[in-house]
């Protein structure tokens, strides 16, 4: 077969699904309405408008030496160049007219796409191995860079006014299958593969995936099911947010200068709380998974007498099998699908615990894949081998702080190709907003 046909159809491919993460980031966007689009719904990131022009100059800063373009907006290629962690200390103090208008971001987006699609098209035939464009691997990141986007402006949008928002249809949550008293998983001692192989032709991953090596764990055990918000009010009626020896220096400090006393995604309303879902308030859903910060989770651990599970205990309750072996995906070896969980912008918001038994793991733990992010008590750091990307060297390196952790599994709104074993997710411990929720273990 001629190679050059083989490169192409790979880039091809490649273009079909940059243009799908853009169908997906554009719909979001058309979400906002658009005297909103200078709000800031979360105090510590950016206003919406940056988000608007930086999914678009992340792929041209980081294309446009490869593809031999020339910029023709250096500084918007800055302004937009980078988005921010939530930050310790001081907060983003800019005020919307410190921004551009919302004609010429769009005009500046669409000047992007279209150069940079005028350019992929020749990119093959000019450059039979796409060896500028690392054999493909630029434009992977530029598609989950993009569908990660796709997901934290969903964190932003979610914490919007609702008058601020166009409302989209709500898909119907599938049929609760949840046994009447949840239960643990008694995982025994084995091995757990983490990372992944780094090859010439291998599958994509970021630099924090590299390299794989196997780790022991001990036995423990696993709750079956994620904490629920039926769960969580147990602790928060407890008096949890008042009680100082449940919280780390941090958390406690968080917390107070707050004043919060009950998840961000609840709302008080007098003696009850209302639930914020993206497009209403609705009565607090009990056998949803509770969405919490790492701080608020680790909290209710110490308050069950529990903990958070390492990376490494995830694993092995997700991947590994009663044999042995170990699986790509908890359910199998077989792509994920709507069957097995609740991701992939497949609705807004979360579903019941339990209500995709098809994608348990062998050891019938539930809901790993999909409803919500997984604390772990895992600081973030690299792995044995790490190397960071020489296009993109900051991406893992700058947050090996000790001051994040790691998170496993996947949301409502993660993309299907960022479902992969490998794959690390990541936030520091007081950050409210995340679709994460959490489970415990025992030994």
């Amino acid at each position: 077969m001629n190679p050059t046909a083989v490169t192409q159809s790979y880039l091809e491919q490649l273009h079909a699904r940059i243009r799908g993460a853009r169908a997906r980031s554009d719909e979001l966007f058309e979400i906002v309405r658009t005297e909103a689009l200078y709000d800031r719904p979360i105090p510590e990131r950016h206003r919406i408008i940056f988000y608007l022009g930086h999914l678009e100059a992340f792929d041209w800063n980081l294309l446009l030496e490869p593809l031999g373009l020339a910029s023709f907006d250096p500084d918007f290629d800055r302004l937009f160049a980078f988005g921010i962690d939530p930050v310790d200390g001081g907060l983003p103090d800019d005020q919307p007219e410190h921004w551009p208008s919302l004609e010429r971001v769009r005009r500046y987006n669409a000047r992007l796409r279209d150069t940079l699609d005028d350019s992929l098209r020749i990119a093959a035939t000019e450059d039979p191995g796409l060896t500028r464009l690392e054999h493909g691997r630029l434009l992977e990141v530029a598609i989950e860079h993009r569908l990660m986007h796709a997901e934290t402006l969903c964190y932003m949008l979610h914490q919007l006014p609702v008058e601020r928002k166009s409302r989209r249809p709500v898909p119907p949550s599938p049929p609760a299958r949840l046994p009447a008293a949840a239960r643990r998983v008694e995982i025994p001692a084995g091995i757990t593969t983490l990372g992944m192989k780094r090859t010439h032709a291998g599958p994509f991953g970021w630099d924090n995936e590299f390299e794989e090596h196997r780790v022991d764990v001990p036995a423990f055990t696993i709750d079956a099911y994620n904490v629920t918000n039926q769960d969580y009010l147990s602790f928060v009626l407890d008096g949890g947010y008042r009680d100082r020896s449940l919280w780390s220096d941090t958390g406690w400090e968080c917390i107070s200068s707050q004043g919060r006393e009950y998840p961000i995604f609840w709302v008080r309303r007098g003696d009850s709380w209302a639930y914020r879902t993206m497009f209403e308030e609705i009565p607090v859903p009990r056998n949803w998974p509770v969405y919490v910060s790492h701080d608020e989770a680790s909290a209710y651990a110490r308050w069950a007498g529990k903990e958070l599970p390492s990376e490494a205990e995830w694993h092995r309750a997700a991947y590994a099998t009663r044999d042995g072996s170990e699986r790509a995906y908890p359910w199998g070896a077989e792509a994920p699908r709507s069957r097995h969980g609740n991701f992939d912008s497949q609705r807004w918001d979360p579903v019941p615990v339990g209500s995709f038994p098809d994608g348990s793991s062998d050891f019938g733990v539930s809901d790993l894949i999909g409803n919500g992010w997984e604390w772990t008590r895992t600081p973030f750091a690299p792995f044995s081998g790490f190397e960071p990307f020489p296009f993109y060297p900051g991406y893992s390196a700058n947050f090996f702080d000790g001051k994040h952790f790691v998170m496993k599994g996947g949301s409502p709104r993660t993309a299907a190709c960022m479902l992969r074993r490998s794959f690390r997710n990541w936030f520091q411990p007081h950050y409210p907003y995340v679709y994460a929720t959490f489970r415990c273990v025992e030994r």
